[in-house]
């Protein structure tokens, strides 16, 4: 307990200070600060700063806490009037559920904070696909043979894409807006799995950092800031698959920390992966990514971070199994109709960000990143049914630089024994493309169906205030506002004619989004909230000029749901969520036939759970329950399905993690059956998965083995209701059912790494 001697005089003092890592030096965001015997506390901003006001003189003992650190206690003596300086180090330690806490972090919309930590310290992530799974409730599924963007099921959306689920790496925005294959399209594959420190998880449209797509939810990955150590990595599985990966420390940060009060570090990382996957055509699929990264403190109050990056990808896919062509044996479950599928893909990124200690406690964070983005995707969604002689392949073309720009300023302010918390941030994205979508047969073209020059901006700032209006109350509110540019100059195909058609025009839109919300913490083992917003998703830039999604350019989703985070016993954390979200509109593009489509407005409701437990010293236990009921708003019943919405999702595992290096995990994946049409006669089938991973790692090297589908059951990954026609079968005959990618098989992958 505190030693607690405060003076009997009106004056006060103030506590400041720095929170780092105490081996690498550099500095800690959002850990809390509590002084024993006071009720006020703080939590480090984004340059690792803090301060107390108003604590009346005296020796304190002062308390920094965060989930996977530990520090020593720091006794410090106030004088009255007078302003204290400390400096607190935390170091890294093993997990340990009786020491997570819940009550409110720096950033309050991050009810989920706690349960990501955890997730991925105990959770195995061999790729990039694997990153997006630790988003509780996060179901994805692959079409393309690894090398396009997962489609994405979040709170009962089919969110394509990502035209629903915004994701961001080190600040730069994932989703592209009219991209070539569909709105909000997020390729993850550029980041490199063990380079990912931390993740944050925003679930509705309830955070003002957040604008375009993020109605269901937001990701923010974070990369590390540096290497603990270097690391040579080899993988080799079933299926022709091999992975390379090195990551280099190239400051030596532990021994330059030591020399120097300047904190500094930079690495680079690199892999390369290549499979010919588990399909009767083989996959050839391979890709390389690149980075390095640089962070260094210029002085006491202003550090710089340097980023740059780069990812190429190329395969051949297998693309959508039609029913009936497995049932008739023209194909296997692992066959292709068309074998010319595939594509390729790259992307080139570099980022600067200078953060700014300022007077009066504020810190300014400034972000300029440009990315340089190509891809090229060969697809056959139909066979022969729109050209019986050479098929309806497809090529979509997407060549882009995009350009952004973001800034915060942070400051907090003490009202007597109240604290408020002000963020002020701007921001701008400027995308330049040029988009094609042709006609194509083994990747020969055809015809060209539309193309153009794209130009999309958007402007947008937001205000964002959190106040601690007592010791156990806390209310978040901000406004958000959005402009859009949205011009394009190309063709398109006119049906009527036969030929292409100018398609030119400019229009700008704009949208404003506020948001509520309401934290109290019931005891310090239960929080409560309420949360509340209004965000929305863009459409299509060809869409919106072609007219054909009238007024509903920006369609508003407006969220709200009550929940809980609370501690039932010391080694077991629960997140629950009672929620609800209607969307004015859901318009998607189609990249595949080059036109808009409209469900209408939808309403959806639904329950997550999630739940933590440490059985014992190195057990440790997990589950996500994600129930939702969705309908159409305008369509009759019956008829009011949202096509391929889960209604029912779980994810769980055991984890060991043994203090002499040994970790093993046993996991499972559940999705139910669901609609894959508007009537629900077409159905896509639901899914039971069991995982396994092991491992075994010293101070020198690590040794790994994971197994995918362990019990080996036939599944069904992306499904999709698709009217199609084979090629054996009559002129003006199709048939409407269901098409899949079959998923993985029993697969085997062993690791190895050198630690340097």
């Amino acid at each position: 307990m505190a030693v607690c001697q405060p003076a009997l005089a009106q004056n006060t003092a103030t506590l400041r200070g720095f929170v780092t890592d105490s081996l690498s030096g550099q500095r800690l965001p959002g850990v809390g600060i509590r002084v024993d015997g006071q009720p006020q506390g703080a939590a480090s901003d984004a340059a690792g700063a803090f301060r107390i006001s108003n604590l009346p003189a005296g020796t304190y003992t002062v308390h920094a806490t965060a989930l996977g650190y530990r520090g020593p206690a720091t006794t410090v003596t106030l004088a009255a009037g007078a302003t204290q300086s400390v400096q607190l180090r935390l170091s890294a330690v093993s997990l340990s559920l009786q020491e997570v806490t819940v009550s409110q972090p720096q950033d309050p919309n991050q009810s989920l904070a706690a349960i990501s930590h955890i997730d991925q310290v105990l959770r195995p992530v061999n790729s990039a696909q694997d990153l997006l799974r630790l988003v509780p409730g996060l179901f994805i599924a692959q079409h393309a043979g690894g090398g396009k963007a997962e489609q994405i099921f979040l709170r009962g959306f089919d969110a394509d894409h990502g035209t629903d689920f915004a994701v961001s790496i080190d600040g730069l925005p994932v989703n592209m807006v009219s991209h070539a294959h569909g709105q909000g399209y997020a390729d993850f594959h550029f980041v490199i799995p063990e380079t990912v420190e931390q993740l944050r998880v925003y679930k509705g449209p309830y955070t003002a950092r957040f604008g375009d797509f993020a109605t269901a939810g937001a990701g923010e990955f974070t990369t590390k800031t540096s290497l603990e150590r270097s690391q040579a990595k080899v993988e080799l599985g079933q299926f022709d698959t091999r992975r390379a990966l090195v990551m280099l420390d190239l400051l030596g940060h532990n021994k330059r920390h030591l020399l120097s009060k300047k904190a500094e570090s930079a690495y680079v990382a690199a892999e390369y992966n290549f499979t010919n996957s588990y399909f009767d055509q083989k996959q050839y699929f391979k890709r390389f990514n690149g980075l390095a990264k640089y962070t260094g403190q210029l002085t006491d109050q202003t550090s710089l971070t340097l980023l740059g990056s780069h990812f190429t990808s190329n395969w051949d896919a297998s693309g959508q199994v039609p029913e009936r062509g497995v049932a008739e044996g023209l194909i296997s479950r692992y066959g292709s109709i068309d074998p010319t599928e595939g594509g390729s893909t790259s992307r080139t990124n570099a980022s600067a960000v200078l953060t700014t200690g300022l007077a009066h406690d504020a810190v300014l964070r400034q972000q300029a990143y440009y990315s340089k983005y190509d891809f090229s995707l060969y697809s056959n969604f139909t066979f022969f049914l729109q050209d019986p002689i050479n098929g309806d392949g497809i090529q979509q073309v997407d060549d882009r630089h995009l350009f952004g720009y973001t800034a915060t300023y942070d400051r907090d302010t003490q009202l007597g024994s109240r604290r408020l918390h002000s963020t002020l941030g701007v921001g701008t994205r400027n995308d330049f493309s040029d988009l094609a979508l042709r006609h194509t047969v083994r990747r020969e073209v055809l015809d060209t169906v539309t193309n153009g020059r794209l130009y999309e901006r958007n402007i947008n700032t937001y205000l964002d205030e959190t106040l601690t209006l007592t010791e156990r109350l806390t209310v978040n509110a901000s406004v958000r506002a959005d402009l859009f540019t949205f011009d394009f100059r190309g063709q398109l195909y006119d049906t009527t004619s036969l030929s292409l058609q100018p398609l030119r025009g400019r229009t700008t839109k704009a949208r404003v989004s506020p948001k509520l919300n309401l934290y109290y913490e019931l005891t310090p083992s239960v929080q409560l909230f309420v949360r509340s917003g209004i965000g929305f998703h863009s459409n299509d830039a060809r869409g919106v000029i072609r007219g054909t999604v009238g007024d509903n350019v920006l369609p508003r989703a407006i969220g709200y749901e009550v929940g809980s985070t609370f501690k039932p016993v010391p080694s077991l954390v629960v997140n629950t969520a009672l929620w609800a979200l209607h969307l004015q509109d859901e318009l998607v593009y189609i990249g595949d036939a080059g036109e808009v489509e409209s469900s209408g407005p939808t309403r959806r409701f639904g329950v997550d759970v999630s739940a933590r437990y440490q059985l014992s010293s190195s057990l440790f236990a997990d589950l996500d329950l994600n129930y939702n009921h969705g309908r159409q708003v305008d369509a009759p019943a019956g008829a009011d399905y949202i096509p391929l919405a889960p209604s029912f999702t779980s994810i769980g595992g055991l984890t060991l993690k043994r203090p002499g290096g040994f970790t093993a995990s046993l996991r499972y994946r559940y999705i139910d059956d669901r609609p894959a049409n508007d009537d629900g006669s077409i159905t896509a089938r639901g899914y039971f998965l069991l995982d396994a991973v092991a491992s075994y790692t010293t101070s020198r090297f690590q040794l790994g083995i994971t197994v995918e589908n362990l019990a080996n059951m036939e599944w069904n990954q992306a499904q999709f209701a698709t009217e199609t026609r084979l090629p054996n079968e009559p002129l003006g005959t199709s048939v409407d059912e269901l098409h899949f990618t079959p998923g993985t098989p029993f697969y085997l992958k062993g690791n190895f790494s050198v630690f340097f």
